[in-house]
C-alpha cells in the first residue's frame, strides 16, 4: 500500500481536504496516515482534533507546535517548533508522499521538514495570490518546496509554470472543497436555529474577518471600521472567528464585546462543514477577507463585501464586491450586496473553481505518480520572457 501522510492544521483546510481524505481511506491500494496540528489541538480555537476524530479518520501523529502568542516573534517560535515536531513525527511513519494545503505558516513547516527526508511533497491550491498577507510568500516558498501540485484554475497553474515548475507536475482540478456540494445535505433555517441555538428572524450577515498579517500593525483600526458598519444593520450577524495569525486574538476580543453589545449576534470557534455551507446558503451576504468568500462563496450565488488587501489578485467571480477599510464604503457596499438588484445579477452565475471531482483527479495521480527519483530532483523550467529595460 502506499502510504500517503496528510498534513492539517485548522478547520479552514480540513473542511477543503474532506472529500480527498475520503476517496483515500476508500481505496485499498492507499494507506491514510494524517498528521494534525496546529489550531486542532488547542482549546483556545475550538480543539477541532475532536471533529477528526469525530469523523473516523485514523490519526497517525500529533504535532504540537502552537504558542498562545499572536505577535510576530510568537509565529516564528511557533512555526520552529513545528519544523522540530514534524520531523520527528516523519522519522516514525515516513510516508510515500505528503499531501499539504495552502499558505499557512503552521503548513510552511510542515513542508520544510519534509526536505531533508526526500519526502515527495504534493501541493493543494498553489498559484493563487492573497497580496495583503505574508501567505502568500509562504505559498509560494512552498510552491517551489513541492514536487506535484495540484491548481483550482488554468490562470493559477501559469503562474506555477511562471515559478519554474514543470508543466508535467502541474494538475488543474478545480477547488477539491466544493467537492462537498455533492455530499453534504444543508440545514434548513429551522434546523440551523435548532443546532446553534440561535435565532434568524431574516436572512443574516456571515461575518469572517482574518488578519491583514502585513499591516498588522492597522488590525484595531480595522476592525473597528468593520464593527461600526456593521452596527449600522438590524438583521442577525453571525461571526465564525479568525485563525492564529499576528493579532488574531485582538480581533477576537473586539468581536466578543460587540456580539455582548447586542441582541441577534453570534460568534462561533467552528461551524463545521454542514453548518458553513448552511449559513452561506442562508445568508443575505457574506462581509470581511476569508477566502471562502471567493472560492466557496459563487456556488451559492452569495453576495460578499470583501474588505482590504487579503484576498487582492485572487480570480474573482461576479458576487464580489472590493471595499476599502473605512467603514463609510462597508457600510454602502453591504447595502448594494443585500440588494434586490445586484442579487438578481447573480442568478445562475458559474463558480469558476468548481469542477466537481477534484478530489477524484488529485488521489488519482497521488495513486499513479512515479515515487521515483525523476520526481524527487526538479528541474527548472525556464519561462521565455524578455528582461524590463532597466536589467537588459
Amino acid at each position: 500500500m502506499r502510504k500517503i501522510g496528510v498534513i492539517t492544521v485548522a478547520r479552514s483546510d480540513y473542511g477543503i481536504y474532506f472529500p480527498v481524505l475520503s476517496s483515500i481511506q476508500r481505496d485499498a491500494q492507499l494507506d491514510l496516515c494524517l498528521i494534525v496540528s496546529g489550531m486542532h489541538l488547542s482549546p483556545e480555537f475550538g480543539l477541532t482534533v475532536q471533529d477528526i476524530e469525530n469523523d473516523k479518520f485514523p490519526i497517525a501523529a500529533k504535532v504540537d507546535m502552537l504558542l498562545s502568542s499572536d505577535r510576530p516573534v510568537g509565529i516564528s517560535k511557533s512555526m520552529g517548533l513545528g519544523i522540530i515536531g514534524f520531523a520527528e513525527a516523519y522519522d516514525r511513519i515516513l510516508p510515500d508522499i505528503l499531501l499539504v494545503l495552502g499558505d499557512r505558516f503552521e503548513m510552511m513547516a510542515a513542508t520544510l521538514a519534509a526536505l531533508p527526508f526526500k519526502i515527495p511533497v504534493a501541493h493543494i491550491h498553489g498559484g493563487e495570490l492573497s497580496e495583503g498577507a505574508f501567505d502568500d510568500a509562504l505559498r509560494h516558498a512552498m510552491t517551489k518546496l513541492s514536487h506535484l501540485h495540484f491548481v483550482a484554475t488554468d490562470e493559477y497553474a501559469r503562474r506555477v509554470l511562471q515559478l519554474g515548475e514543470q508543466a508535467w507536475r502541474i494538475t488543474v482540478t478545480g477547488a477539491p472543497g466544493l467537492d462537498n456540494l455533492d455530499t453534504v445535505r444543508l440545514l434548513n433555517s429551522e434546523e440551523f436555529e435548532k443546532k446553534y441555538n440561535i435565532l434568524i428572524d431574516q436572512p443574516p450577515l456571515l461575518v469572517t474577518f482574518h488578519p491583514v498579517t502585513l499591516e498588522f500593525e492597522q488590525t484595531r483600526w480595522q476592525t473597528g471600521e468593520l464593527l461600526a458598519a456593521l452596527d449600522q444593520f438590524e438583521r442577525p450577524i453571525i461571526f465564525t472567528l479568525p485563525n492564529a495569525d499576528t493579532k488574531s486574538r485582538e480581533i477576537i476580543q473586539m468581536i466578543t464585546d460587540f456580539v455582548g453589545r447586542k441582541k441577534l449576534r453570534w460568534k462561533f470557534d467552528n461551524l463545521g462543514t454542514q453548518g458553513y455551507f448552511s449559513l452561506m446558503a442562508l445568508s443575505a451576504a457574506m462581509v470581511g477577507n476569508s477566502s471562502s468568500g471567493i472560492v466557496e462563496a459563487p456556488s451559492f450565488e452569495l453576495p460578499v463585501v470583501n474588505i482590504g488587501r487579503r484576498q487582492q489578485g485572487r480570480t474573482r467571480a461576479a458576487n464580489v464586491i472590493d471595499v476599502g477599510y473605512q467603514r463609510e464604503k462597508i457600510s454602502h457596499a453591504i447595502k448594494k450586496a443585500i440588494s434586490p438588484e445586484f442579487n438578481k445579477k447573480l442568478r445562475g452565475m458559474r463558480n469558476p473553481y468548481r469542477s466537481g471531482n477534484a478530489s477524484k483527479k488529485i488521489v488519482q495521480r497521488l495513486k499513479e505518480v512515479d515515487l521515483s527519483e525523476n520526481l524527487i530532483v526538479k528541474r527548472f523550467h525556464d519561462v521565455d520572457v524578455a528582461l524590463p529595460n532597466e536589467l537588459s
